[in-house]
């Protein structure tokens, strides 16, 4: 369950808003008359997963009114207890939401580019391309764990939803100063350190196939799934890091070497991975039903994310020839040889 708590100025109109909250079929709710102060506070208790119909609705009716706030408090436990009232159909439908302001502010958070951002980036880079040099998997895992990598992602697939410019340039930036930190990072310890060619883990970073885009396909779709439902993203962080901390390091390592070709094979790999998470969280978030709060919003956010679907949908089909084509190459020379 949810408490949403309100206070505002006596002076608000306060039949219109309570009609428009219970609206939303609150479990219970309670209106506190004027303190000393000419304030009032309206609490209203929602289920899990509801509550998003009551706070759009405030905030229309009192856009053009000063000095209010609202926040919104989980609540652990409540007695007596609700008993379920929905039929089994009822129950289907109903989604499992988290309230589109507190996914705002969660994810916002994952989007700044600050020093705590960027300091684990190159410690998570420097963990992955040593044990990617070392054939180190539990090295490599390690540093999935603690790459930061999934909040810029994840914020401008959000962003994306909403339409919002702003979030979408701010977490773009971080994005790209996480990826360009762990290239350089990686690129410094590949001219720095004796190159093992042989590492398996190294090589593996270099082969694009089916089921790598399916990875980052489905870690997309399942970090932000278990952001707009309210889960802990922690492990499906684990699970988008694969897909782009381990090629980032071994396209750095190639690079360093010298060895540019391997070096842009581990970059299209990369490239995929990149889109594919982006257009797998992208359509999640808008299945789940993250869309703006007005129409004047719902339209240019429409726009944002036919753009959004239009160009990850471009590159996501001239990355895939492009692998196609690698795929063929490689088939050919491993013919050749076994002839030869």
């Amino acid at each position: 369950m949810r408490l949403i708590e309100l206070s505002f100025p006596d002076t608000v109109d306060t039949k219109p808003l309570l009609k428009s909250c219970l609206r939303a079929n609150p479990v219970d709710h309670r209106l506190e008359p004027a303190d000393d102060r000419g304030r009032r506070v309206l609490r209203l208790y929602f289920k899990t997963g509801e509550g998003q119909e009551a706070i759009d609705a405030i905030q229309g009716l009192l856009a053009d009114t000063d000095d209010w706030r609202l926040v919104v408090i989980p609540i652990e436990a409540t007695l007596p207890k609700i008993e379920a009232e929905e039929d089994a159909e009822t129950s289907r439908k109903r989604r499992t939401l988290a309230l589109r302001e507190e996914l705002f502010e969660d994810i916002a958070a994952g989007a700044k580019l600050n020093r705590d951002f960027l300091v684990l980036t190159a410690l998570s880079a420097v963990v992955a391309a040593l044990g990617l040099n070392a054939n180190n998997v539990a090295a490599v895992i390690g540093a999935m764990v603690i790459a930061p990598l999934l909040g810029p992602i994840l914020a401008f697939s959000f962003a994306s939803a909403l339409g919002d410019l702003d979030l979408m340039a701010k977490s773009a930036r971080t994005a790209v100063a996480g990826l360009a930190l762990g290239l350089a990072v990686s690129f410094a310890l590949g001219m720095a350190l004796p190159f093992n060619s042989l590492s398996g883990e190294l090589v593996s970073r270099t082969i694009v196939g089916v089921d790598t885009t399916a990875l980052a396909l489905v870690s997309g779709a399942a970090a932000a799934l278990s952001i707009s439902t309210g889960i802990s993203s922690a492990l499906v962080g684990v699970m988008v890091a694969v897909a782009l901390l381990p090629p980032s390091a071994a396209m750095g390592l190639y690079a360093g070497d010298g060895e540019w070709m391997m070096a842009a094979r581990a970059g299209l790999l990369l490239s995929i991975n990149v889109v594919s998470v982006n257009l797998a969280a992208l359509f999640t978030y808008r299945v789940k039903g993250v869309r703006p709060r007005t129409w004047l919003e719902r339209k240019s956010a429409k726009r944002s994310v036919f753009v959004n679907y239009a160009v990850w949908a471009a590159l996501i089909i001239i990355l895939t020839i492009a692998a196609w084509q690698v795929t063929v190459h490689d088939a050919a020379l491993a013919a050749a040889i076994d002839g030869s």
